[in-house]
């Protein structure tokens, strides 16, 4: 029976050991380009403090709304008098003495007393003060409701251009690491048929078929191609890690890349080689420009506003714990308070001149912005056109030379080629074919800018 229940006692053990161990396994996290992008956008760091600055802006705007509501405040004063004055009304004329009948003059002088002291305030007391206010004019309040409003669109605008951005790096970041992974593999397939050809120079010169410097001109072509890899897998590490920081992971996540080189070079190509549409005036950097001008018109009106009276009421109630024998206090007063700006010495009109000065610069600064952004679509999509250009010539230029290559090697090994020719060839592959990929990623950079270019006009 014993043995019974330490072998089950050690099944159950055994099982829970397996579950943690399967629990401890990182789960992949596959993705194409754009899950990249929206995982981005879910758990990127820079895009969530963006969000946060949208709640707060709606706080700040609650806060300036709540400043023109009804406002109640509860004070309590507690007061101590070492020394209570006192006041006495004087002798008075106790009639209850009085004799009956005839009186005489000892009889009246007998009949005055001395009044006992009445105390004016009270040793110990604590007063309570309940106040209602209510704001009932204020300029610079209305001009303040308008610009916090605006402040929150900017906030709001501020995240797209946030997110518009982590988009592209993310997609700049993913194209880096999959041309790196194809540079890589190319590199990897020259490298085997390159060992093939070296062990084959090393049989051929242990027979006496070669020369010696002909099998170390290809293993010192051999040590470079394999020297290239190490540093584009090197590449790729960093790449990776920097795209883990953007998606807003860990870099212990492990991350598989879904979509292929080939389908993103292809997919896009036809719309950004016609002529994409641009429009200035959904362009969230042209609405922020747009929204700074408001603000400073907002300012300018702020200024303007301090010259208006500011018109307030309230109703203050008074409650004392220890009421004096003398009280003349008023529990319930009502007011109004009237506040207009009379004199500042030109103050305030250097600060309207001030606002005004800054308004005229947002509306110049609006007007460089709307070129600067046409001048920037116009060159990312000249950019691109370009790129894709090179692109196309380099790759024609690297199937050219591998097939080049190719031949030289047969050549090589048939005796009718030197194996100069073989590592000039060779030479000449490797520098095509990083021409190659450098296009390929310079292309896919161009596209990604205009990916936000123009999803921030859409």
């Amino acid at each position: 029976m014993n043995f019974m229940c330490r072998y089950l006692l050690m099944f159950i053990l055994l099982g829970s050991i397996i579950e943690v161990s399967a629990q401890d396994k990182k789960t992949i996290l596959k993705l194409s380009i754009s899950e990249a992008q929206t995982f981005a956008l879910q758990n990127n760091r820079t895009v969530q403090s963006g969000r946060i600055d949208i709640q707060s802006a709606d706080k700040k705007i609650w806060e300036n709304l709540a400043t023109g509501l009804p406002q109640v405040n509860v004070a309590a004063n507690y007061l101590h008098q070492f020394v209570v004055p006192e006041i006495n009304l004087g002798p008075y004329l106790d009639v209850n003495v009085l004799p009956d009948g005839v009186l005489n003059k000892s009889d009246l002088v007998n009949a005055y007393k001395n009044s006992p002291s009445f105390p004016l305030g009270i040793r110990d007391n604590t007063t309570i003060d309940f106040t209602l206010s209510q704001l009932i004019f204020s300029g610079q309040y209305f001009v303040g409701l308008q610009a916090t409003k605006v402040l929150k669109q900017v906030t709001e605008k501020s995240l797209v251009k946030t997110e518009d951005q982590t988009k592209e790096n993310v997609a700049g970041t993913y194209y880096l690491v999959l041309v790196l992974s194809e540079n890589a593999r190319l590199l990897n397939a020259s490298l085997v048929s390159i060992d093939q050809t070296y062990k084959e120079l090393v049989k051929m010169n242990e027979e006496g078929l070669n020369e010696e410097t002909d099998v170390d001109q290809v293993k010192i072509s051999k040590s470079n191609i394999q020297t290239l890899i190490t540093s584009l897998e090197s590449q790729k590490e960093i790449s990776l890690k920097l795209l883990k920081f953007q998606l807003g992971i860990g870099f212990d996540q492990v991350v598989e890349l879904t979509d292929s080189l080939p389908g993103i070079i292809i997919q896009g190509n036809a719309d950004y080689l016609a002529s994409p549409q641009f429009d200035i005036n959904k362009s969230v950097n042209y609405q922020l420009m747009s929204d700074q001008e408001k603000i400073s018109g907002l300012l300018l009106k702020l200024e303007k506003a301090k010259f208006l009276p500011t018109i307030s009421a309230f109703y203050r109630h008074e409650e004392q714990t220890n009421m004096p024998a003398f009280n003349f206090a008023v529990k319930d007063v009502v007011g109004a308070t009237l506040s207009l700006p009379i004199f500042t010495t030109g103050m305030r009109n250097a600060r309207v001149s001030e606002a005004k000065f800054d308004f005229m610069k947002s509306q110049l600064a609006k007007a460089d912005a709307e070129q600067a952004l046409i001048m920037e679509f116009e060159t990312a999509k000249s950019n691109y056109q370009t790129a894709f250009s090179n692109f196309n010539t380099n790759k024609e230029s690297m199937d050219l030379s591998k097939k080049v290559y190719d031949k030289t090697v047969i050549k090589y090994k048939e005796g009718v080629s030197s194996s100069f020719e073989l590592t000039q060839n060779q030479n000449q592959f490797l520098t095509a074919e990083s021409n190659y990929y450098n296009s390929v990623l310079s292309m896919l950079n161009a596209k990604a800018k205009l990916d936000r270019i123009l999803s921030s006009s859409k």
